[in-house]
């Protein structure tokens, strides 16, 4: 069918058929060629690697996100003046809460300094706690408010009301694939979507390729981690022929369409998962790893997850986020001790493997490892509708701590600090906005001029606020 005849007939003289056929007829030349795509009519390459603002320290990020919000108390941040005060009110006035609280909870835990930097670090991550010397903690955290979907956002989007792109999706925005055959973001997640589901890790206003990926990691085989990857009835050259003529009927009806950018991101979400079937099967295959690496990273769910990322990283993943599973686990409003010792007893093994193994690998240097949860606990002890106590601690925005190590971090770091009871950041605050822009630097972006153009607007990550913590930095 003749589109161009088919629109001249419907309505010859029309403006829009006027400035597209003549005014832009050259453009439009030149354009067609770069929609081309080569061969395979793949169209231009919306992941294609970028340049960055400035040479950036870290290549790649992984982000164990400790869904639910650990205790700093009780794992980075100790706080002996809680043990003068247990079972007493805090001299504090100001410990506003999301739920009742009671009297000074001190920590069940000991902390243990570690390394030569003799950082102190909770019994719950022995393991981490060796490998300090290569990790700065942040004690100064801030964020907005203590619900959960807010604060998810924020941590993760830049905004904790209004739809953003997720820091992984600016980050693939930003640097492009170094893959072609893998998604540059992949967020794994064992049992499900978390609280906000795909709002975690959306591309928002930017085009949807940026997205990242989901994978519940709860499975073991490949076909159930990652599904249809394999086609048991057409071979791949027939599966080239079909999507070639899929995409040159896409393309014609997006070219009658002035080039739809969400037709546009199905088309190359059409061709990655072709590309996939090629490389995504050895990646997620952790049975290729040697025994010996298995058994660092041990057998259970995180560890299994922990190494398929670290395999995706040195196959040019951008970013990878790993969940600690759906729900909130960390949300331990009762019983802390118990819920936190096996929570920590789940990760302090998978994290600290790698670390090491980066470090090993000469990865680490250009990794970038963000560690934490979207706020903190109360130093204070949760009590139930009848006054009760729950021996469990409240959401905490005010003051809380996360760890980032590798791509440019100076470890063996510890910056800023809560008062002394770990309630509200004193001491060089981190909102998340700082996060974020440090996030950037890493990467090679001045976190002011990395925009997108949107509904008239430049926008970016960090919205109109954020700066580059540079005491953490090499």
């Amino acid at each position: 069918m003749n589109t161009n005849r088919v629109m001249h007939d419907q309505n010859p003289l029309s403006r829009r058929f006027f400035l597209r056929y003549c005014g832009m007829g050259m453009g439009m030349v030149g354009l067609n060629s770069l929609l081309s795509g080569g061969a395979s009519g793949a169209g231009p390459d919306p992941l294609r690697q970028n340049r960055s603002h400035f040479p950036g320290k870290a290549k790649r990020v992984i982000h164990f996100f400790l869904n639910g919000g650990p205790s700093h108390v009780d794992t980075f941040d100790p706080k002996p003046a809680l043990q003068k005060y247990a079972g007493q009110p805090l001299p504090s006035g100001n410990l506003r809460t999301e739920r009742k609280t009671g009297a000074a909870f001190p920590s069940p835990f000991a902390f243990k300094r570690y390394g030569q930097s003799g950082i102190p670090v909770s019994s719950l991550f022995p393991k981490i706690g060796a490998c300090v010397d290569d990790i700065a903690v942040i004690r100064s955290m801030q964020a907005d408010l203590p619900n959960h979907e807010p604060s998810l956002m924020l941590m993760n989007c830049g905004d904790s009301v209004l739809s953003r792109p997720s820091v992984g999706s600016w980050a693939t925005y930003g640097l492009g694939a170094d893959n072609q055959n893998l998604p540059a973001f992949i967020t794994m997640c064992p049992g499900g979507y978390p609280i906000k589901d795909a709002q975690n890790w959306q591309a928002g206003f930017l085009p949807g390729i940026y997205q990242g990926t989901f994978i519940d990691s709860s499975h073991t085989q490949i076909d159930k981690l990652i599904e249809n990857i394999r086609n048991d009835v057409v071979s791949p050259s027939a599966q080239r022929a079909q999507l070639d003529f899929v995409s040159r009927l896409n393309r014609e009806h997006s070219r009658a369409r002035d080039l739809d950018p969400a037709l546009e991101s199905r088309i190359q979400t059409f061709e990655l998962a072709y590309r996939m079937q090629m490389e995504a099967t050895d990646a997620f295959d952790i049975s290729r790893e040697p025994q010996q690496m298995r058994d660092a990273y041990g057998d259970g769910v995180h560890g299994r997850q922990t190494l398929i990322a670290r395999r995706l990283l040195e196959r040019g993943v951008r970013y990878v986020q790993l969940w600690h599973g759906a729900g909130q686990p960390w949300d331990n409003h009762n019983n802390i001790e118990a819920a936190h010792l096996k929570l920590a007893g789940e990760i302090d093994q998978p994290v600290a493997a790698l670390l090491t193994d980066l470090k090993q690998r000469g990865m680490l240097d250009d990794t970038l490892v963000i560690f934490g949860g979207e706020f903190g606990r109360t130093p204070t002890v949760e009590l139930n509708p009848s006054g009760k106590s729950q021996l469990g601690r409240d959401h905490n925005p005010y003051g809380f701590s996360m760890w980032m190590a590798g791509g440019g971090i100076k470890g063996g770091t510890v910056f800023g600090d809560t008062d002394e009871f770990g309630f509200r950041a004193e001491q060089n605050i981190v909102h998340v906005h700082d996060l974020h822009a440090t996030i950037l630097h890493l990467l090679g972006f001045d976190h002011e001029e990395f925009t997108y153009r949107y509904a008239s607007r430049d926008f970016r990550l960090t919205d109109v606020s954020g700066n580059v913590v540079r005491d953490i930095l090499v």
